[in-house]
């Protein structure tokens, strides 16, 4: 059902906008327009400028709330004013910041020491105290590494006439580090010799104590020593959001309300100047919801309502809110894939919910499968609210039920006695064409059925829209369903065996409706009074239209052999099952249960998706296509009403 929607118009002093957005437009869902564009024709309106005095404040708020553990869980402490929210939020803000930027120089430091173990860790197997070393007044040293490939080559060097002593540490798969050792006297000529083999030198500086290893576990120490000092300010931080976490979450829930009141602006207009400034906000609101503001609001002088009713010609079209059933709730899934219906359209979530959920279960009827997709569906519906759970588990309540009419439950089909007739065993004779599955026929039968109704559904939204054209002449209007009511009707009558109309009757049956729905433009402008003459000449109007209506023609036929798909699947439904038995050796009176619980629930898996693909394509293609357009255009209130109730 499509709820009823009215314009509105709000007004009054420009002071008071936050007071009536907080007392009573946060209570009602109010789809918001721009007051600007909407009521171009008033003079003197302006655009709010204001800032947001709350943004930053509950930025900060919903930062720590997003720190504490699972704070939906937190019962907020409601009882702060607007300012103390303020303060909190500022205090521990600075506490907070404090504790950071602590915790950001303890970082630092633990990253400084990490680069002087890197640069230390190749040398520790070097055994000599390195504040010696770099004491050193008559030995010249040099730490650094040396690609692998010149190492054999420095060894040379050292043995023939270089007077220097190299000390390795460690390997790498590149590179061999360590320090050679040179008198002052033979630095330059050793410099120039390990500069000429990629000698890279490395600078140590003098806070190193001790051995290369005890350097770099002294380094490790203070590392960790930080970073327990960091682990302890996390506690702190940790202890100071938690003692105040009632109040942060009901700063961040009132704050949030705040913000979102005032930036109502966005969408608000003022009028007049300085004393005389008035506010202005317009927008769609639900028929009921607009009699309870009006009665709310009724004592309150510094608040004018005035609801349009011109709203089609000069506001535009409403938005869609949709409101169905809880049973159907979920179906408006699929009508929102196809798209929601305009104002002037019908709602055809029940429909669907009931023809989806019968061709489902008439596809896959099993009491078995059909029981597990209700329990299942439904758990999960419940838990997590998905729509297509709900789906899956309305389906499977007709999936039920056709399996007692089947006969058939977990694919065996000798524990119940079926009540209506076995899918893969069923037949029927008919004239002209012999022996058929009573489920084609069937199938057939209820696709006639439906694209009758399908068409008297477009005969109505025709009428609603006062669309005569499209109404009387078109392919699903009424020369339509005379055209297909004549056909089935001839067919049933010649299938059962009863007299057929003679020839005159049926010339007059078929011939004129197809001549209307030929027609139709020439027709339509008559009843109209058109005076816009036709954009190409009778000749081609003529072969255009032919063509056009031999593919009606084939449309109306392969449309109808389409439900031959639900007996289909119905049929290979069972002869899937008959698999998984066999497989499993039931037929042999010694079955593997693993492999008949395997198989049913891969059938049920993968045959109900497939099936469940199948049933969507006949509701969007040979149902909706034939009434619906689903033009509309969603109802987005600036705030969610139901999400105010749960915060609260």
């Amino acid at each position: 059902m499509i709820v009823k929607m009215k314009f509105i118009n709000i007004s009054g002093p420009r002071e008071d906008i936050d007071r009536v957005t907080d007392c009573y437009l946060s209570k009602y869902e109010i789809q918001l327009e721009s007051a600007l564009s909407e009521l171009k024709t008033v003079d003197n309106l302006r655009p709010f400028v204001e800032a947001n005095p709350y943004r930053d404040a509950l930025t900060k708020a919903e930062q720590f709330a997003g720190y504490l553990k699972a704070p939906e869980q937190i019962k907020p402490d409601t009882g702060l004013a607007l300012n103390e929210m303020f303060e909190l939020i500022r205090s521990v803000s600075e506490e907070y910041q404090q504790l950071q930027d602590k915790k950001d120089r303890l970082r630092k430091n633990i990253d400084d020491m990490r680069g002087r173990q890197q640069i230390i860790a190749p040398f520790r197997p070097l055994d000599c105290n390195l504040q010696d070393v770099l004491n050193y007044k008559y030995i010249a040293y040099r730490f650094g590494r040396l690609p692998l490939e010149y190492y054999f080559k420095m060894q040379k060097y050292l043995e023939d006439d270089l007077n220097a002593i190299f000390v390795e540490g460690e390997h790498d798969d590149s590179h061999v580090y360590g320090a050679y050792f040179v008198s002052p006297g033979e630095s330059s000529k050793a410099d120039s010799i390990f500069r000429s083999l990629h000698f890279e030198r490395f600078t140590l500086d003098g806070e190193f104590e001790g051995t290369p290893a005890q350097a770099y576990l002294a380094l490790e120490r203070e590392i960790s020593k930080t970073t327990s000092q960091i682990e302890e300010i996390e506690k702190n931080v940790e202890s100071l959001l938690n003692s105040h976490a009632p109040q942060l979450i009901a700063a961040k829930n009132r704050l949030e309300e705040l913000t979102n009141n005032f930036d109502v602006r966005k969408m608000a207009a003022r009028m007049g100047e300085n004393q005389d400034d008035y506010y202005i906000l317009c927008g769609w609101m639900a028929e009921d919801d607009i009699k309870k503001f009006q009665e709310e609001t009724k004592g309150d002088s510094n608040i004018f309502i005035m609801v349009e009713d011109d709203k089609e010609s000069y506001f535009g079209t409403p938005p869609t809110k949709l409101k169905n059933p809880k049973l159907f709730k979920p179906f408006e899934m699929y009508v929102q894939m196809y798209g929601l219906p305009a104002h002037d359209e019908m709602d055809p979530t029940l429909l669907v919910g009931l023809t989806y959920s019968f061709i489902f279960g008439a596809m896959f009827g099993d009491v078995g499968h059909g029981l597990l997709l209700f329990l299942g569906g439904g758990a999960l519906y419940l838990w997590k609210k998905i729509p297509l759970a709900g789906i899956i588990s309305c389906a499977g309540v007709f999936s039920t039920i056709f399996g007692f009419l089947f006969g058939s439950i977990f694919g065996f089909e000798n524990i119940i006695e079926p009540l209506w007739l076995r899918p893969i065993d069923a037949m029927t004779t008919l004239p002209f064409i012999g022996k058929l599955n009573t489920v084609f026929v069937v199938s057939v039968a209820f696709g006639m059925c439906v694209i009758l109704f399908a068409m008297i559904l477009h005969i109505i939204t025709a009428v609603r829209n006062h669309d005569i054209g499209s109404g009387l002449f078109d392919s699903n209007g009424v020369a339509g369903l005379l055209f297909y009511g004549s056909l089935v009707a001839t067919i049933v009558l010649f299938m059962t065996g009863h007299k057929v109309p003679a020839t005159g009757i049926l010339i007059v049956m078929f011939v004129i409706p197809l001549l209307l729905i030929l027609f139709k433009e020439p027709l339509t402008k008559k009843l109209t009074k058109s005076t816009e003459k036709m954009s190409e000449s009778k000749a081609m109007f003529l072969i255009q239209g032919i063509f056009e209506l031999v593919e009606v023609l084939l449309s109306y036929f392969s449309n109808t052999i389409s439900f031959v798909r639900i007996g289909a699947f119905a049929i290979s439904h069972a002869a899937m099952m008959e698999v998984v038995l066999m497989l499993s050796g039931v037929e042999t009176g010694n079955p593997n249960w693993i492999v008949v619980v395997l198989g049913n629930l891969f059938v049920c898996a993968f045959e109900g998706l497939i099936v469940g693909i199948q049933v969507l394509r006949l509701e969007y293609y040979e149902l909706f296509s034939r009434f619906y357009r689903g033009s509309g255009r969603a109802f987005t209130p600036y705030t969610n009403k139901m999400k105010a109730k749960i915060k609260k």
